[in-house]
């Protein structure tokens, strides 16, 4: 089934392309999402194609004019795409406001494309305060009144619940690709896995179950006589990781069994209850994402991101973590010591690798994934 990789891996690597086709040939809307907790699912009952926008390969350069040079990638990205005109395909942007850069970010491209719809929601940040639940509920009422105004017609909560039914189904098979995965049945790489899950932020929903349940049937795993660096990676909240640096942790003898990345695991996670009125499932699926897998941007008690990460790297039998830190990503840089600590407390070999926009030396890159392959061998074998 190289073909439907190959699909997969053509649409993660031109999102927006991908984007403007879909609009050409069906002459529907195409609303931008921003990560990582807004609900895909409403956009789509508005009779849109929700594209999660993408970090994209180009060096910044008139970006540089609008934001501050220690934004992260990701955001100083979007900023030059937009002043590019990049987004001119797109009818409308969703967008959050999980951490502070964002919030510079909807500045820039309101001030820069004031046509441009920027539908802007504030979701509480306390999971667990006890007014969460009714905040989250009326902060998703607000963004389904104002893609009704964006399209000029009511969304009929018939619509909201297929549009849920869907995007479950889609996750799931996507989980279920993770398990064989997990338990050595499929063999795929981590830059292929990554293709799997960002085109699915990405494509008509349909059509990439279709593509998805026709390749669940048919590849199977490849059994190797060399034995890999079973590891877990961690982190890269919002966009990516650069598929050279994925290529690398496995040149150098690492086999990627799972992650907590945006673009991985953390995306397909939790599904929205397909029984309960649709804008209470919504808020229950936000408010429960947290305590299934902690992020940094979310505060619940009890909610450990480094008990989190002991525990998944235990279940799914990973010898070793590599967290993929994204430069002057200021929520991970908060968790990352607890992170350590708490590893290192447990003796579990673990790497941190800083990651830019405009690239890392490979070089140095790879002396150091070699030097933790063998430590990590070596502590598997003691």
């Amino acid at each position: 089934m190289e073909d439907v990789l190959d699909l997969f891996e053509d649409v993660a690597a031109d999102s927006l392309g991908y984007a403007r086709r879909w609009k050409e040939e069906t002459g529907g809307r195409v609303i931008g999402v921003l990560p990582m907790h807004f609900p895909a699912e409403l956009a789509h009952a508005a009779g849109a194609l929700p594209v999660i926008l993408q970090e994209d390969e180009e060096p910044i350069t008139i970006g540089h004019k609008s934001v501050f040079n220690f934004y992260c990638g990701f955001n100083r990205s979007l900023i030059d795409q937009a002043l590019r005109g990049k987004f001119s395909g797109l009818d409308a942007i969703m967008f959050g406001d999980h951490c502070v850069q964002l919030l510079g970010t909807a500045d820039v491209i309101r001030a820069n494309i004031p046509g441009l719809p920027i539908l802007f929601n504030q979701l509480c940040s306390i999971i667990d305060a006890e007014w969460a639940l009714a905040e989250t509920e009326r902060t998703f009422q607000q963004l389904w009144k104002e893609l009704e105004t964006l399209i000029g017609r009511k969304i009929d909560e018939a619509d909201v619940r297929a549009s849920i039914r869907l995007f479950n189904r889609d996750r799931g098979l996507m989980r279920r690709l993770y398990d064989l995965r997990r338990n050595g049945q499929i063999a795929l790489s981590a830059r292929q896995m990554q293709a799997v899950v960002k085109s699915s932020m990405v494509m008509d929903k349909a059509q990439h179950c279709a593509l998805l349940e026709r390749f669940l049937t048919q590849k199977r795993s490849e059994p190797s006589a060399v034995r890999s660096v079973r590891v877990f990676l961690s982190g890269h909240l919002c966009h990516a990781p650069k598929l050279d640096i994925l290529d690398l942790i496995e040149t150098c003898g690492g086999r990627v069994v799972d992650d907590d990345l945006y673009h991985g695991f953390r995306f397909i996670f939790a599904d929205i209850d397909e029984q309960a009125p649709p804008v209470r499932a919504l808020a229950d699926w936000y408010l429960s994402r947290n305590r299934k897998v902690p992020c940094p941007t979310r505060a619940v008690k009890g909610a450990d991101w480094e008990q989190y990460l002991l525990k998944a790297v235990a279940d799914c039998r990973a010898d070793g973590l590599i967290v993929l830190m994204a430069k002057f990503c200021e929520p991970h840089m908060f968790f990352y010591p607890e992170i350590k600590e708490a590893f290192e407390r447990r003796g579990v070999p673990h790497l941190l690798v800083e990651t830019e926009h405009e690239g890392v030396a490979l070089e140095a890159l790879k002396t150091r994934l070699e030097t933790f392959m063998e430590i990590t061998r070596r502590a598997v074998a003691a």
